[in-house]
């Protein structure tokens, strides 16, 4: 039987992509298929940074 990983976290996987992505416009030429590449980086770090936001905001209205 095969053993699961452990589960990452969404972060850990964003970043993990963010690295992919990077890789990927690193290698490639200016042009069309660049662009949008970046452009999905851009997308990558708007979630980032929403889901930073809202588990800040989580933290906040959390009972103690």
């Amino acid at each position: 039987m095969r053993r699961r990983s452990e589960p990452h976290t969404f972060e850990q996987r964003l970043d993990a992509q963010r690295q992919r992505l990077q890789h990927e416009i690193a290698r490639l030429p200016d042009g069309q298929q660049r662009e949008s590449v970046v452009a999905r980086l851009e997308q990558l770090q708007t979630a980032a940074e929403m889901y930073g936001f809202l588990m800040l905001r989580q933290e906040i209205s959390a009972p103690r």
